[in-house]
C-alpha cells in the first residue's frame, strides 16, 4: 500500500508518518522507511555523522505493525504502552531504506501486543517486542 493508502489506517501526518510503503502478507507487515537525510530527526543527530536516532527506529516499527489494524483503527489513535527487549544492532542512515517486518503476537481488549525487525540491506538494525492501546481519537488528548 502506498503512503495515501497507509494515512487511512493510520493517523500520523507529515513529518510524524514515518512509513513511506507496507504490504499484509500472511499476517505479517513488511513496511519501507526511506531517510533521504533532510528529516527533522536528523537535524543535530549528529553534526557530519548523521543518524537515525533509535527512538524513531522503534515508531518505525510500530507504525508498520498498526498498519495491521486496518478496519479496528478507524477513528482512534494507537499510543505506545510498552517498549520491551529493544536490540539496535546498526546504524541507519541517510540513503538508507529501513525495511520492517511486524507481527501481532496478541490482543487483550484494546491493547495490542507485536513484535518487530527493522534491517538495512539485510542486516539487523533494531528489533523490539512494543505493545500500544487503540483509544478513541477525542481521548487521545485528554
Amino acid at each position: 500500500m502506498t503512503k495515501e493508502e497507509i494515512k487511512g489506517i493510520l493517523p500520523h501526518r507529515e513529518p510524524m508518518l514515518l512509513v513511506d510503503e507496507a504490504e499484509l502478507v500472511d499476517g505479517k507487515s513488511y513496511g519501507k522507511c526511506r531517510i533521504k537525510g533532510d528529516e527533522y530527526f536528523l537535524q543535530g543527530h549528529f553534526p557530519g555523522n548523521p543518524v537515525v536516532p533509535g527512538v524513531i527506529q522503534c515508531e518505525m516499527l510500530a507504525q508498520s505493525a498498526c498498519v495491521l489494524l486496518a478496519g479496528l483503527a478507524q477513528g482512534k489513535t494507537p499510543l505506545f504502552t510498552g517498549l520491551e527487549k529493544v536490540k539496535f544492532r546498526g546504524q541507519v542512515k541517510p540513503g538508507d531504506t529501513l525495511e520492517t517486518e511486524c507481527e501481532l503476537v496478541r490482543q487483550r481488549g484494546r491493547f495490542f501486543f507485536a513484535k518487530g525487525t527493522g534491517r538495512v540491506g539485510g542486516k539487523v538494525c533494531v528489533s523490539a517486542e512494543f505493545s500500544f492501546a487503540l483509544v478513541d481519537a477525542g481521548a487521545a488528548a485528554e
